[in-house]
């Protein structure tokens, strides 16, 4: 199983970098389309939907919503998804109390666009930047690096749990050891930009924000997950389950790093 988890993460990485500096903007809009409309037909079965016709009906509903979205500004997209996160936040903190009532089809529905459109979304409008590349390849390497830093520092020194009742891996040290990957990775890279000082708490503290964020995202879908009956969300990725194994700390990390870069852009304007 870890050879396989291996070897498809060595493609996985290989294959984001290479679409991250050699496609045009159009052409990476199209190929990420397609990437997130794979994971909501994953998402079907979060959503517990077994016959193909409503598969594929929730999947063009998507296709849709994201072809509307191009004509929609990106911060009211950004804003939209900040208010779903936090009300997210607490779906995780009372897991399982009040779950029946949000895992109902039309609820889940809703949800799956919540959580796909606005990541799609943010990552295409950062890409589209004239410092696109760098700015999307500190997101990737920031919540890269956070989840490992989590899932090595909470295997050695984890004990007390983070959230037991959803994820019963996650522990409190391995929270500790992201936002610490989180900081010593934003400095290392400011300083290696020599980015202004007076920048750094700004870039510091979007950097710790979106780490957060990221550990939100994870949890929301074991509790997606674990509401469904199911281990992990497809089977497309040997070692790794399905996509929305594997861009679960995304959903929730990008729109809210995008919103912050626009919040601080203001902010210093």
């Amino acid at each position: 199983m870890l050879k396989y988890r291996v070897i498809t993460a060595v493609i996985l990485i290989t294959f984001v970098l290479l679409a991250i500096f050699y496609l045009p903007p159009q052409a990476f809009l199209v190929l990420t389309a397609l990437f997130f409309f794979a994971a909501a037909w994953e998402w079907t079965n979060l959503m517990g939907v077994k016959k193909l016709l409503p598969r594929i009906i929730y999947l063009l509903s998507n296709v849709f919503l994201f072809f509307m979205a191009l004509w929609i500004p990106a911060p009211l997209i950004l804003l939209i998804a900040l208010v779903w996160w936090v009300l997210a936040a607490f779906v995780v903190i009372f897991y399982p109390r009040g779950a029946a009532c949000w895992h109902h089809i039309a609820v889940t529905s809703l949800i799956g666009w919540l959580v796909l459109l606005p990541c799609w979304m943010a990552i295409n409008f950062v890409y589209s930047q004239d410092n696109g590349v760098a700015l999307l390849l500190f997101l990737f390497v920031l919540i890269w690096g956070a989840d490992s830093a989590a899932y090595f520092v909470g295997r050695k020194w984890g004990k007390t749990k983070l959230a037991p009742q959803v994820s019963p891996g996650k522990s409190v040290a391995g929270l500790i050891g992201a936002v610490l990957f989180a900081l010593i990775f934003s400095l290392a890279i400011f300083g290696i930009t020599n980015m202004p000082i007076a920048l750094w708490p700004y870039g510091i503290l979007l950097a710790l924000i979106t780490v957060l964020f990221s550990i939100l995202g994870d949890l929301f879908e074991s509790a997606m997950k674990r509401q469904a009956g199911v281990k992990d969300s497809g089977k497309l990725l040997p070692g790794h389950g399905g996509i929305l194994d594997r861009i679960d700390s995304l959903t929730a990390a990008a729109p809210i790093f995008v919103l912050g870069w626009f919040v601080i852009g203001l902010l210093l304007s």
